[in-house]
């Protein structure tokens, strides 16, 4: 059985390690009791037992705590993904065929029901996707930002109404949806977003735990860090599911956040220009970064380049320095971007 220590010696422990929490040296003094000295060296043995006890129960709960789960659901599809340091890329990243004329709901409830071997699905889930018992949910849907300040106003029993009338008088069509929220500290930020109900339902009774937040947040996040590079302003546009997200930001805060039907090129071309005059920002000096998946890469930045002189395009691979997630097909920017920079 492991050593305990008595609450006495437990207080002495703490004043005499102060800066060595798990143990410290002791020197040869003159006139330094003996007996002191014992019971030093035994209080030293203690606390390295104590430690390693620890460590060990940590490594226990480590290896018993079952992987995390990713759920991203955008623009009529879903993937699973998650953390195995067994796979190539240490991603294992499986997008999941969705029947067209059944509700997101229902597929994600026949693919779950598949994690278990039913179903008419031939896919095979590895273990860490089919045996995780808690879950990150990233959606795509429409967002209000609402300012950190107004947000913590009186929050109170009425809060989650407030928000919910807030998000439906300013989006229409999500009435029947739940409202969720996610603050953006560095931003001074509160993001609004909704899912559907039955959705949510199904979500919640398969796992033990649920996070949500809306994809685009470590976006927003990854590109404020890299906003501080240079003193030109940046205006950025994501592109992902037939969407550009398009927004701005200074002094630590959302100057412009937008999202836009990208179907065609053209469309694309004229959003950006059009938020772009909209800023005020300076064609010669001021800078606009693209990223994600592209509509016609080639025509896109040749109509862009027309009217404004610093467009470029970001690499992810060279943006996350040849990081091995970044070598998997098809891996939507925000999911790269939330396993490597964090949510």
């Amino acid at each position: 059985m492991a050593p305990t220590l008595s609450p006495l010696r437990l207080q002495r422990y703490k004043v005499f390690s102060k800066k060595k929490p798990f143990g410290f040296e002791i020197k040869e003094k003159a006139g330094f009791p003996f007996a002191f000295r014992s019971f030093l060296v035994t209080l030293q043995q203690e606390s390295f037992l104590l430690a390693a006890q620890a460590m060990q129960q940590t490594e226990n709960h480590i290896i018993a705590k079952r992987p995390r789960l990713t759920i991203r659901i955008a623009g009529g599809t879903i993937s699973f993904s998650a953390i195995d340091n067994t796979a190539v890329n240490q991603i294992v990243y499986v997008p999941y065929s969705v029947r067209g004329g059944v509700s997101i709901a229902a597929n994600l409830r026949e693919a779950f029901n598949a994690f278990q071997g039913g179903g008419e699905s031939d896919t095979v889930y590895p273990l860490s996707v089919s045996e995780a018992n808690n879950a990150m949910v990233m959606l795509d849907t429409p967002v209000l930002m609402v300012p950190l300040d107004e947000y913590f106003e009186e929050r109170g029993e009425e809060s989650d109404r407030r928000d919910a009338t807030l998000y439906h008088h300013a989006i229409s069509g999500h009435e029947n949806d739940v409202i969720l929220s996610s603050v953006l500290p560095t931003l001074n930020a509160v993001a609004l977003f909704s899912i559907n109900k039955d959705l949510k339902l199904v979500i919640d009774e398969r796992f033990e735990e649920v996070k949500y937040m809306h994809l685009c947040m470590p976006v927003w996040k990854n590109l404020h860090r890299r906003s501080f590079t240079g003193p030109r302003r940046k205006l950025y546009g994501y592109f992902h599911e037939k969407r550009l997200e398009v927004f701005s930001f200074q002094q630590n805060r959302f100057r412009f956040c937008n999202s836009f039907d990208a179907s065609h090129t053209h469309d694309a071309v004229y959003f950006l220009l059009y938020v772009w005059q909209q800023l005020g920002m300076d064609q010669r000096k001021d800078e606009l970064h693209l990223v994600g998946s592209l509509p016609d890469r080639d025509v896109l930045m040749e109509e862009l380049r027309k009217f404004l002189q610093n467009a470029y395009v970001i690499n992810p691979a060279a943006d996350f320095n040849r990081a091995p997630i970044t070598n998997i097909k098809d891996l939507p920017y925000d999911l790269m971007t939330f396993y490597i920079k964090g949510r």
